[in-house]
C-alpha cells in the first residue's frame, strides 16, 4: 500500500512539467511569430519613414506685390493685399504678419518668404500714399527711403494628386514652441521618457479623466498615435492596439523624439474641408484661420491642440460653444502647469475663437485663372507634372486685379440685367500684364467662385468689330496711312452661288468717303470690308496668324465684320501684339516652379517676335487710342479724363455678343458680355462690355498709355479732301503720325485731281473670294 501511494503522487509531478514544457513551446512559437511580425513590421515603418512619407500638394502662390514709389497702387488696394494675406491689424506692427494704418500710411512688418529667386527675411516698411499712387517708402526705424521692396504672394491653392487627404508640410523648427508644449501637456507629457509605449500615462490618464467626469487626456502616446494614423485603422479592437503598442515600440526604437514629433505635427487629422481632410498643423493653421503655424497667438493654438481629441466633435463653426469649452480646458492645463501666465491665460480664454470662412484658406480660390494654369501646366510639362511632390508654383496672379475682375463683372452684370430685363447675361474678362506676356486675372462667369464652364477660355463667339483693328494695322503695314481716304458708299457682292451682300453701317448712313483713322475710330463697316478686300483676304488672314489667332480661319468677306469666333483669352493673346506695337509673346500664367527642396525647375523668359512692323504697329494702336478719344469707347473718355487709353468695341449681329479690348500703360483687359444660348443681348459692344471695363477701371485705376512712336514716325498734314500730304496753308489739313520717308511730297498749293489709295485688289477682283457672306 505504501509504494503504490508513492507511485501515485509521482504522476501529478509528471504532469505538471508536461504541461510547463508545452507552455514553454507555445511561448517560443509565439515569440518566434512575433518576431517574425516584428520583422515584417519593422518593414513597414521603415519603408514609410525612410520613404516618401506624404504625397504632399503642389503650393500655388500669387505674384508678388512688387513696391516702388509711383507705382499705382492705393491705399485701399494695399490694404485689400494685406487683408488676402492674412496680415493682422495692430497699433504698433512688432511682429511679422503685422500692420499699422494712420491716415494716408501703412506701417507693415512683412513676412520673411523663399522667393523663386532667393529668400529674403523679415522686415519692417512704412509706406506712404498719394491717391492712386504709393508715393514714398521707408525704413520706419531710421526713415531711410526706399526704392523697392516686395511682399510674401498669397497663397492661392494646392493642387492635389490624392484626393482624400491634403496638408501643409511643416518642419519642426517652424512650429511655435507653444504649439509643441501644449501637445505634449494635453497629449504626451512623458513623450521624452518613454519607448513609445507608456503605462504610466494610461494610469494618469484615467486618473485625470475621473477627476474631471469626462475624458480629458487619453493613454495614448503621440508615438502609438502616429502609428495608428501611418499604418493601421480606425478599429478599437485588442489586437489593433497590439499592433500599434508594438509598431509604436519599433518606431520609438528606430528615430528621434524630434523626427516621431514632426512626423506627428505633419500626419494628425484635424478637420474637414468637403471631401478633403485637413492633416497636419500646417494646413488646418490655414484652414481655421487663414495664418500660418508661426504666427499664431496662444488662443489659437489652444483651439488647435484641443481639436486633436476629435475634429468633428469638436468642429468650431457647428459646435462652436463645445470647441471653446475645450480650447480653454487646454489653455487652463498650460497655466496650471506653468507654461502661460495668469494674464496671458485670462486674455486668450476670454477671446472668441475667430475664425475664417470655411474652406477658404485665408484667400478665395480663383477657377478662372486655377483653370488657365492647370491648362498650361498639362500643356509644358505634360499629364503627369504634378505627380511630383511638394512642387511651389509661382504664378502670375494678381489678387488686386483679380479682386477688381471680380467686382466688376458682379456689379456691372447685375445693372446690365436689370438694365436690359434679361437675367441670363453672362459675362467673361481676362486681364493681363501686356508688357511681361503675364495673364493677371481670369474670370470665367457671372459667378466668379463657380468652379464649372469657364467662358474666358472655352467660350469662342464670333468677335464683331474687334477684327478691324487687326485688319487696319496689316493696311498700315503695305502701304495706307492713318489719313488715307476710304470709300464709304454702298456696295453689293455676289458669291458664286447667287447669294449677294451688302454690308452697313452701324447708323445705317455712308460718308462717301472718310480718313482710316476715323473709320476705325467710329467702327465703321463699309469702310472696313472695303479696306480689307483691296488689301487682300490672304493678307488680312496672315496677320492675324501672325498676331497670334491659331484656329483655321475661312476666307470670307465677312471676315473683316467679325465672324471669327475667339474666346476672351484669344482676343487677349491678339490684342497683346497689338499693344506691344507688333511684338508677339504667348501668353502665360506660370513665372517660375521649384521642387520640394526649394530647387528652380523653371522660370519663365519672355521672348517676343516681330511679326508687325513697328512702324504700322505703332500707328495702329495710335488709331485705337481715337477710339478712346472721340470714338465708340469715347465713355471712358469721359469717366476718366486727361488719361490716354486705346481700345476697341465689338457687337455682333442682332445684338448677340458685345465685346470690348482695351489697354492702358500697363494692363490689357478683354471682356465679352452675352448670353450662353446665343440670344438677343440688346447691347452693343460699348453698352455691355465696355461699362464692365469702365467699372473694373473705377477699382484698379488708370495708368495713362505712353506711347513712344518708333524711328522714321513723323507728324505729317494730311488733306481732307483726298488723304495726301498737303500743305495746310492751302486746303483743310489733319496732322497724324506717318512714315514720312515713303509720301509723297507735299504738294504746291493748286487744284489737283485727288490721288486714289494705294492699289491692292479692286472691287471687280473682290467677287473670286466671295463664298459666304453670312455674318
Amino acid at each position: 500500500m505504501v509504494k503504490k501511494t508513492r507511485k501515485s503522487r509521482k504522476k501529478p509531478v509528471k504532469q505538471r512539467r508536461s504541461w510547463w514544457g508545452l507552455l514553454f513551446k507555445l511561448a517560443l512559437v509565439f515569440a518566434v511569430l512575433m518576431g517574425i511580425f516584428g520583422i515584417y513590421l519593422d518593414g513597414q515603418v521603415k519603408e514609410r519613414f525612410e520613404g516618401q512619407k506624404w504625397a504632399l500638394p503642389a503650393l500655388v502662390y500669387s505674384r508678388p506685390l512688387e513696391l516702388f514709389p509711383g507705382q499705382k497702387l492705393s491705399h485701399a488696394q494695399m490694404l485689400r493685399e494685406l487683408q488676402m494675406l492674412n496680415y493682422r491689424k495692430v497699433a504698433s506692427p512688432g511682429r511679422p504678419g503685422e500692420y499699422a494704418v494712420a491716415n494716408n500710411r501703412i506701417e507693415i512688418h512683412r513676412r520673411a518668404f523663399n522667393f523663386s529667386d532667393g529668400a529674403e527675411a523679415a522686415r519692417s516698411i512704412l509706406l506712404t500714399f498719394d491717391g492712386q499712387r504709393l508715393q514714398r517708402m521707408q525704413n520706419p526705424g531710421n526713415g531711410r527711403e526706399l526704392g523697392y521692396a516686395r511682399m510674401d504672394p498669397v497663397l492661392l491653392d494646392r493642387l492635389n494628386v490624392e484626393k482624400r487627404e491634403d496638408r501643409l508640410l511643416v518642419r519642426l523648427d517652424q512650429v511655435p514652441p507653444l504649439l509643441v508644449t501644449a501637445l505634449l501637456t494635453v497629449e504626451d507629457r512623458d513623450f521624452y521618457q518613454h519607448d513609445g509605449v507608456s503605462p504610466l500615462a494610461i494610469l494618469r490618464a484615467l486618473v485625470v479623466n475621473i477627476k474631471a467626469g469626462r475624458t480629458v487626456q487619453g493613454g495614448s502616446t503621440l508615438t502609438q498615435q502616429l502609428a495608428k494614423n501611418f499604418f493601421l485603422t480606425q478599429d478599437r479592437s485588442l489586437w489593433r492596439k497590439i499592433q500599434e503598442a508594438y509598431m509604436a515600440l519599433i518606431i520609438d526604437f528606430r528615430y528621434e523624439k524630434e523626427e516621431i514629433l514632426e512626423a506627428y505635427i505633419n500626419e494628425v487629422y484635424l478637420g474637414q474641408n468637403g471631401a478633403q481632410g485637413v492633416y497636419g498643423f500646417g494646413l488646418a493653421s490655414y484652414f481655421y484661420f487663414g495664418l500660418p503655424l508661426n504666427e499664431l497667438n496662444p488662443d489659437q493654438i489652444a483651439l488647435m491642440v484641443a481639436l486633436v481629441k476629435g475634429p468633428s466633435y469638436y468642429d468650431p463653426w457647428r459646435n462652436a460653444e463645445r470647441a471653446q469649452e475645450r480650447r480653454d480646458l487646454v489653455l487652463r492645463l498650460l497655466a496650471n502647469e506653468g507654461h502661460i501666465d495668469r494674464q496671458t491665460y485670462e486674455r486668450a480664454s476670454s477671446t472668441p475663437l475667430q475664425l475664417i470662412e470655411r474652406g477658404r484658406m485665408g484667400y478665395g480660390r480663383t477657377p478662372g485663372f486655377m483653370g488657365l494654369l492647370r491648362q498650361e501646366l498639362k500643356d509644358r510639362f505634360g499629364a503627369d507634372f504634378l505627380r511630383q511632390n511638394g512642387l511651389k508654383i509661382f504664378s502670375s496672379l494678381d489678387p488686386i486685379a483679380q479682386h477688381s475682375a471680380e467686382q466688376a463683372v458682379v456689379e456691372q452684370l447685375q445693372q446690365l440685367r436689370s438694365n436690359t430685363k434679361r437675367s441670363d447675361l453672362e459675362a467673361a474678362m481676362v486681364v493681363s500684364n501686356w508688357r511681361k506676356g503675364e495673364v493677371s486675372a481670369v474670370v470665367g462667369g457671372a459667378d466668379p467662385s463657380f468652379a464649372g464652364f469657364n467662358r474666358a477660355l472655352a467660350a469662342r463667339r464670333p468677335i464683331g468689330s474687334l477684327i478691324k483693328p487687326p485688319v487696319y494695322a496689316e493696311a498700315l503695314a503695305n502701304g495706307y496711312t492713318l489719313g488715307s481716304a476710304i470709300k464709304d458708299e454702298p456696295i453689293s457682292l455676289r458669291s458664286d452661288s447667287g447669294q449677294v451682300w451688302r454690308p452697313n453701317n452701324y447708323d445705317r448712313q455712308f460718308r462717301g468717303q472718310v480718313m482710316l483713322v476715323d473709320a476705325l475710330a467710329k467702327s465703321l463697316n463699309v469702310p472696313t470690308v472695303n479696306l480689307g478686300m483691296a488689301i487682300g483676304l490672304d493678307k488680312v488672314i496672315d496677320g492675324l496668324k501672325r498676331l497670334g489667332v491659331q484656329q483655321p480661319i475661312p476666307a470670307y468677306p465677312s471676315l473683316m465684320l467679325g465672324t471669327l469666333e475667339l474666346t476672351p483669352f484669344e482676343v487677349n493673346q491678339m490684342y497683346l501684339t497689338l499693344a506691344n506695337q507688333g511684338l508677339y509673346q504667348p501668353l502665360t500664367s506660370i513665372r517660375a516652379i521649384q521642387d520640394d527642396q526649394g530647387e528652380l525647375l523653371y522660370q519663365h523668359s519672355a521672348k517676343a517676335v516681330r511679326v508687325l512692323e513697328p512702324e504700322a504697329g505703332y500707328l495702329a494702336l495710335y488709331g485705337m487710342t481715337k477710339v478712346v478719344g472721340g470714338g465708340t469707347a469715347a465713355h471712358l473718355a469721359a469717366r476718366f479724363p486727361n488719361r490716354v487709353m486705346a481700345g476697341k468695341t465689338g457687337t455682333t449681329n442682332d445684338l448677340r455678343d458685345t465685346w470690348y479690348a482695351g489697354l492702358d500703360n500697363e494692363e490689357l483687359v478683354s471682356v465679352w458680355v452675352g448670353r450662353d444660348d446665343n440670344g438677343v443681348t440688346g447691347l452693343t459692344g460699348a453698352s455691355g462690355a465696355l461699362r464692365v471695363y469702365s467699372r473694373y477701371l473705377d477699382g484698379r485705376g488708370v495708368d495713362s498709355l505712353e506711347l513712344a512712336a518708333p524711328a522714321g514716325i513723323d507728324q505729317v498734314n494730311f488733306a481732307l479732301s483726298d488723304g495726301q500730304p498737303a500743305d495746310p496753308r492751302c486746303e483743310q489739313t489733319r496732322l497724324l503720325p506717318a512714315r514720312a520717308a515713303d509720301l509723297p511730297g507735299i504738294r504746291s498749293c493748286r487744284q489737283i485731281t485727288p490721288i486714289q489709295p494705294p492699289s491692292g485688289e479692286q472691287v471687280g477682283d473682290w467677287l473670286r473670294d466671295i463664298f459666304n457672306f453670312a455674318r
